[in-house]
């Protein structure tokens, strides 16, 4: 029934995410349900449900929070939005995580776009700083609840993505100059894991394979006809179209592994906010 709903086309007018090319690469058949089909389906992705939904709502907020902080705003005028405990908790991790701004330039939740292949690329960056010298940090705020390991991290598009972008179309952040990949490097910060940031450094080789294996990725999709389903069954638990596509009825859990965590809990915000501009 599923293969028989509109068509296969994707319209040359498509715009790429991270979160639109993860879905393809976790599961052909979302990523056409979601983005092709765009179809509408609310199933529970993750249980507890007000738990996750919470969670989204305050992760949204502690975005909004550090965006205001880092533009100037004096934290004792911030502190009291920080009205819940875990909201409290992850604002008060990033105050006293000394991240070495003072002297960098900082470009604060901006999006950037480029061509790849005959499709646009956008991502929304949190925060991207140059410092003396041409270094360059691309800062990624997390807040999922267990800390994925750094090789899971490593693997996901956004890894990918958002330092090819930032080269591809960042220039006019360096005063017309080329961010330089070796000068580059990307760091996901968690909230609740604060003395435990992921570090990405970038290179001319990373450079130049993000760049044809995401080319090839996008081409791959634009004339893909049939969108299989997942083999991994684990994955359908996490995902709102699990009972259309009958891999069950039941929303996983949220306390089972970190990267499936992450994976579905967070994904929501992320899509949400590279849309936003």
């Amino acid at each position: 029934m599923i293969n028989n709903i509109l068509n296969n086309t994707l319209s040359p007018s498509f715009t790429f995410s991270q979160s639109s090319l993860q879905d393809f690469v976790d599961c052909a058949r979302r990523f056409k349900l979601r983005y092709i089909d765009q179809l509408h389906w609310p199933a529970v992705e993750s249980e507890p449900v007000l738990e996750n939904e919470r969670r989204q709502y305050e992760g949204q907020e502690f975005h909004r929070l550090v965006q205001q902080h880092l533009i100037g705003l004096p934290a004792e005028k911030l502190s009291p939005l920080a009205n819940s405990p875990q909201l409290s908790r992850w604002w008060e991790n990033y105050l006293h995580t000394n991240f070495n701004l003072d002297s960098a330039c900082k470009f604060i939740e901006f999006s950037l776009s480029s061509t790849i292949g005959k499709f646009r690329l956008v991502a929304k960056y949190d925060l991207v700083t140059i410092h003396s010298g041409g270094k360059v940090i691309i800062y990624d705020w997390k807040t999922s609840q267990k800390r994925p390991r750094d090789e899971w991290m490593a693997g996901r598009i956004q890894s990918h993505v958002y330092p090819l972008l930032l080269i591809q179309g960042g220039t006019y952040l360096n005063a017309g100059l080329p961010i330089k990949p070796d000068a580059l490097e990307m760091i996901y910060w968690y909230a609740d894991f604060p003395t435990e940031p992921s570090h990405f450094p970038y290179n001319s080789a990373h450079f130049k394979r993000d760049s044809e294996n995401l080319t090839g990725l996008i081409n791959e999709i634009f004339h893909h006809q049939h969108f299989p389903l997942t083999d991994d069954i684990k994955k359908c638990s996490y995902c709102s179209y699990r009972s259309y596509c009958n891999r069950g009825i039941e929303a996983g859990s949220g306390e089972e592994t970190a990267e499936v965590d992450l994976l579905e809990v967070e994904s929501n915000f992320e899509q949400i906010a590279e849309i936003e501009y």
